[in-house]
């Protein structure tokens, strides 16, 4: 056992990206995609664990021990988003259809080494903290961000990184809810972030409170800021059906995911 920082990422809409190539182009699109991606991985001392079709899975903090790896994996991801936008730009002067990613990442307690089989076997990691990366993954597509981490990672990078709280949420099948975060950038661009982190947190509190007007108003400054922040657009939307519900009395705004 061992507590270290797992990475997932996997592309949006593969899909359908996929029914739009013949197989060739297909083949030489993900080549195009895996190959930045994964010396990236490397060259921030991460493990790439595997490939899931259009998925990376990596970690960091084994084999061989880094003190820092949840700060390792962060700069990794960030700059996997940034090796994204340049790619964004080549394939749209290729005239290939646009690939966007979603990202997640767990901090805590694995089990690695070698599993599998008596004959066929791979190093891996396995445990809660694996599960709840990849979740973390997919919850990309419910709040329209690039990069999602739990309280776990936060408490690790929150000196190095500008990450916003995003929502307080139960993952399937698990009881005790856990506030998630997106990874927004280095500690750097805290000034040109400081407005949409700042704005976003209060209407967050607000709505915790269901001080609804006052949480609109903070979600709107925020829009103002970032016309298509994802996660503004998301909380006004609840607001505006929790308004039309009668809540119980120990509502604690908790999101319940329902699907992995």
């Amino acid at each position: 056992e061992r507590r270290l920082t797992v990475l997932f990422s996997d592309i949006r809409g593969f899909t359908t990206i996929s029914e739009k190539l013949k197989p060739q182009a297909l083949v030489k699109l993900m080549n195009d995609y895996l190959t930045p991606m994964t010396d990236i991985v490397l060259k921030n001392g991460g493990t790439v664990d595997k490939y899931m079709g259009d998925a990376i899975m990596a970690f960091w903090g084994a084999p061989i021990w880094q003190e820092d790896h949840s700060i390792l994996a962060c700069r990794a991801a960030l700059d996997m988003l940034k090796k994204l936008a340049e790619l964004q730009v080549e394939l749209e002067k290729a005239g290939l259809p646009r690939i966007d990613i979603g990202i997640g990442l767990s901090t805590g307690m694995v089990t690695v080494g070698n599993m599998g089989s008596n004959t066929s076997f791979d190093y891996t990691v396995m445990g809660d903290t694996v599960n709840l990366g990849s979740r973390l993954e997919g919850m990309n597509k419910e709040y329209g961000t690039h990069a999602i981490v739990p309280k776990y990672t936060y408490e690790d990078v929150k000196d190095e990184f500008v990450l916003r709280p995003l929502d307080l949420i139960k993952v399937k099948g698990k009881a005790i809810p856990i506030k998630i975060y997106e990874l927004m950038g280095d500690k750097s661009e805290m000034e040109k972030l400081r407005g949409i982190v700042e704005g976003f947190e209060a209407g967050l509190s607000y709505y915790w409170e269901k001080k609804w007007d006052m949480a609109e108003e903070s979600f709107n400054n925020v829009l103002k800021l970032r016309q298509d922040d994802g996660p503004s657009k998301v909380f006004l939307s609840r607001i505006k059906e929790l308004r039309k519900t009668e809540l119980p009395p120990d509502w604690d705004g908790v999101f319940v995911m329902t699907k992995k």
